[in-house]
This record gives C-alpha cells, structure tokens and sequence, in this order.
C-alpha cells in the first residue's frame, strides 16, 4: 500500500492515524485551544494526529447557516495551529480559485465529497502537488473511486487518501457499508473511515442537517477492525453548542475512551 507522509505523520503505515478537529473555525481561541487538547489526547494515547477544522463550509443545507471565517481570516488561523503546536493541517477547499492560497497553508487538501466527481476540481487541487483526501460521494459506488484515483495520478501526484462517509440510501440518511473500506484498500492507497460524517442526517432538520454521534462509537469500531488505516473525527469540546455539525460530532470528553478501544483493535487486527 502506497504510504503518504505528511510531516512525521505517515499514513498508511503501520499506524492508525486520527484526523480530527471541530467542525468549521469558530474562532482562533477557540480553534487553537481544540487544537491543544486533540493533541494532548492523541499524545496521551499514542496515535499520529492530523489537525482538521474548515475555514468555510460552503456546502450548507440553509444560506443562513454557519460558513466560518472566510478564506484569509480562516487560513491565518490554521497558520497559527501549524506555529504553536507543530501539527499537520488538512482543511476542505470548495472551489478552484482557493486552491492555490489553500495549498500554501494546508498539509493535505480534501476534495468534499459533493466535489469528488467535479475533473476540472480534482485535477487542480493535484497539481498542487500536495496529498489529496478524496471524500466519496455518498452517491458513488466505491469501484467509482477508482477513476478519481486515476484523475490525481495521471498530474503526476500519487499522493492519495480515500475517505469513505456514508452512502445516500435515502431521504436524509446515510448507511456504512463496511466492505466499501475492504473495495477501495485494492486501489493501493489508504483508506480513511468518516465515522461523523457517516452518522450526519442531511438536510434532517429542515434548514440544517441533524445526526446520531451516539452511533459514532460502534461504527469507528467496525471501520478499524475492518482494516481502514485512518479514522476522521470532528469533535467538538460542547457539541451542543456548535454552529455545524454538533448532532453527530464526537464530544471531546469521550474522544480518548474511544481512541483507547479502536487502538487495542487496530493492534489486535496488525499483531504479527
């Protein structure tokens, strides 16, 4: 399997990597002090860290929801994440003129799942030069992922993550089908479990999305034993309170339990 390195993060090793951060940038206080407890669980724990927090969710059920600080504002702020703690930054970019700017700042781009197909997208955010996270869209099959794969590659970029988030079976829903982890790991590059995003209800409260964290746990479970070499986390220190996402963001206070128990099974499944 191809191995993506991104600072001393290496994805697609040996170890489980946890991307993980709040939902969207509140503010930089807030933002760099999720920051400093992430790390100071994931240390604890012993499991690499990418830090994730988006500058702009472009991709709201209302145009009254939540976005974030915008491009600039959003981009110094993840600098600063990078300055005080060292960490690696992956942030969702949502339209091509942002690519060049973003890629300045971010370790790893991530090409939203609504985005996936999108060839002229894809392809700009490769040339960057920088590791693309490729969300699935939850409308794809995952042997689909395979031609996005492709599209990367022939840029000369073969830095690829695949991130699986729940499958559209229906109305404001989405359903894990776990041998989709098991499908896209014969492409050669890491696979990446959403379990957040994959408990998101869409659209389920009318002018925002609802979601169910409390299936987060179970699903994280099943995604690590299944092989997946990363597991995508937003978590949120009072979800309650979160403008994006809260209903199925981790809440902080329960994230090191649950690294904890997927850790010991990702041991148990790479136990020579």
């Amino acid at each position: 399997m191809k191995q993506i390195k991104v600072k001393d993060v290496i994805i697609g090793g040996q170890d489980l990597v946890l991307i993980a951060g709040p939902c969207v940038i509140e503010t930089e206080e807030d933002t760099l002090e999720h920051a400093r407890k992430l790390k100071e669980i994931t240390s604890r724990v012993g499991m690499p860290f990418i830090f994730k927090s988006s500058y702009d969710k472009a991709n709201r059920s209302s145009a009254d929801s939540y976005r974030g600080p915008g491009l600039n504002e959003g981009l110094e702020i993840l600098k600063l994440v990078k300055k005080e703690f060292g960490l690696p930054i992956i942030s969702d970019v949502h339209c091509r003129k942002e690519i060049e700017p973003a890629s300045r700042v971010l370790d790893i781009i991530q090409v939203p799942a609504f985005l996936s197909r999108q060839t002229d997208f894809v392809i700009e955010a490769a040339r960057t030069g920088k590791p693309v996270n490729v969300k699935k869209g939850q409308f794809l099959a995952p042997w689909d992922v395979k031609n996005i794969i492709d599209k990367i590659a022939s840029t000369g970029n073969d830095n690829v993550i695949v991130t699986e988030r729940g499958t559209c079976f229906g109305y404001n829903n989405l359903v894990s089908d776990m041998r989709s982890l098991a499908i896209m790991s014969e492409f050669g590059y890491p696979i990446v479990y959403d379990a957040t995003h994959s408990v998101q209800l869409p659209g389920g409260k009318g002018g925002v999305s609802d979601g169910q964290s409390n299936f987060v746990a179970g699903l994280s479970r099943a995604a690590v034993a299944m092989g997946c070499q990363g597991l995508f986390l937003e978590v949120h220190s009072d979800p309650k309170t979160a403008p994006c996402d809260g209903p199925n963001m981790v809440a902080m206070n329960d994230l090191e339990d649950l690294l904890i128990k997927i850790k010991k099974i990702h041991n148990i499944l790479h136990a020579k």
